[in-house]
């Protein structure tokens, strides 16, 4: 202790595995996104939001673009897989934007398999789009994410017809082993000596030291749009966990705002993962059709200890602000996905991943004679466009409170799809509402066409 209270001074340090970046929140005037530079490094990029009047027309003007029969809200729209993948061989991979966002679809509500025709048919809520200030393809009204029609390509890719593997969808971020040794022993150097006019000084000497970070993506390629989704929604998360991006949802606090340093070693390596909530699925009784229900993800926690040498072994206990944190983060998951699109999309990626891994389980590709033939095909549907983010920047956060903190964050996205659709997990096996709505379904599916709004 030095002498009086006001002269007792520490701080309060969250190293985030992402780009290091000023405080981001959307506003009337602009929209947080991410870009990969020439170096793969991914980093936060804030977009110009258009004025009321300059969207007006922008609506307007993506209105008149789209087919009239699409530009309204529905809630039950139909697009059947089969037939777009074959729309899309008879014009020689030329995509539209209505292929390329799947007739408007939102979510998916329902797969419905039927051998008979040769369909599988998602059915979920959809309208007319237009791409906001990021890029995004958004509802007209509700502005919530489409659906894209390469992240399902990517997902039914992972699952494929015949494919044998239980693989894992998802990507982490992580600093080095020397990146956190040279961390730990700059914090040795620095011992209690730190005052608050260096903070400045310290997150420059703290984000030097940990240098960047590794970006690993698993089961899909990472030039897809479905792995920068991936990373964008796991990098953000951390943000706002440190603090460094603000949480869309009143009163919910970061996990810098809720930290005791009393109670966290200095050398605590904090590690928040996104996961599925398995327990999403409600199957027909001839296994052919099923509903996804509920938030559909979950954030969850793993607390390390950080040896001098760098290496990480799990610690004994986690932190509480830790778990209060991802536990607010889940509750609010549809409100913070209302107020930033990455969440909305992570929830679709994570679907669409149930999805592939019902036609595969189910055995839907044997029945139906379908070999993923042109979607399978990285030659003939290409999916690979996107720059691989490879490395992330550190991202400091630095809050004088108590004794010494230091909290590298890490952690990522992890998806095993297919657990959604063990007995143990599922809502109902034998769902007689499911099976109404296959069979209402099928009574509507059309002649031609591959998507159609439902009555």
């Amino acid at each position: 202790m030095i002498g009086t209270l006001e002269r007792k001074v520490s701080f309060l340090a969250g190293l985030l595995v992402c780009a290091m970046v000023l405080f981001y929140s959307t506003s009337a005037f602009a929209q947080a996104g991410v870009e990969i530079d020439a170096n793969n490094v991914l980093k936060m990029k804030t977009f110009v939001s258009p004025s009321t009047s300059e969207l007006r027309v922008q609506k307007m003007q993506a209105k008149e673009r789209i087919a009239e029969d699409l530009r309204d809200f529905t809630p039950a729209r139909a697009v059947s897989l089969t037939r777009l993948e074959q729309a899309v061989a008879k014009a020689n991979g030329v995509v539209s934007d209505e292929v390329r966002y799947m007739a408007g679809l939102q979510r998916i509500d329902h797969v419905l398999v039927y051998p008979e025709t040769g369909d599988v048919v998602l059915v979920g809520p959809a309208e007319g789009w237009y791409l906001d200030a990021t890029g995004r393809a958004v509802g007209l009204t509700t502005g919530k994410p489409v659906l894209r029609l390469d992240d399902m390509v990517a997902a039914m890719r992972v699952f494929a017809p015949k494919s044998q593997e239980s693989q894992t969808i998802g990507c982490s971020i992580d600093p080095t082993q020397e990146g956190l040794a040279n961390l730990q022993n700059l914090l040795k150097r620095m011992g209690g000596t730190a005052k608050p006019k260096d903070t400045q000084n310290i997150v420059a000497a703290l984000k030097n030291a940990l240098g960047n970070q590794i970006v690993t993506v698993n089961g899909v390629a990472p030039e897809t749009h479905f792995a920068k989704v991936l990373v964008e929604a796991d990098y953000r998360m951390k943000l706002m966990g440190i603090g460094l991006e603000k949480i869309p949802v009143r009163g919910m606090k970061s996990f810098v705002e809720s930290a005791n340093p009393a109670f966290v070693a200095s050398n605590a390596l904090c590690r928040w993962y996104f996961v599925p909530d398995y327990e999403c699925v409600r199957m027909s009784p001839d296994k052919l059709a099923i509903s996804l229900e509920g938030r559909g993800v979950k954030l969850v926690g793993a607390d390390e200890m950080v040896a001098s040498d760098g290496t990480r072994k799990e610690a004994a206990s986690s932190d509480a602000a830790s778990r209060k944190f991802v536990e607010g983060f889940t509750k609010n998951y549809e409100k913070i996905a209302d107020a930033t699109p990455v969440y909305a999309e992570l929830r679709n990626l994570i679907d669409m991943s149930v999805v592939a891994a019902f036609l595969r389980e189910s055995g839907a590709y044997e029945k139906l004679g379908w070999d993923l033939v042109y979607f399978g095909n990285e030659d003939r549907f290409a999916i690979h466009t996107e720059s691989a983010p490879k490395e992330v920047e550190s991202a400091v956060s630095a809050v004088w409170r108590g004794n010494t903190l230091m909290t590298p964050i890490g952690g990522g996205v992890e998806i095993f799809a297919n657990r959604a659709l063990e007995q143990k997990n599922l809502i109902s096996a034998n769902d007689k509402e499911v099976a109404a709505t296959q069979a209402n379904a099928e009574k509507q599916l059309p002649e031609e066409g591959w998507w159609w709004t439902m009555k």
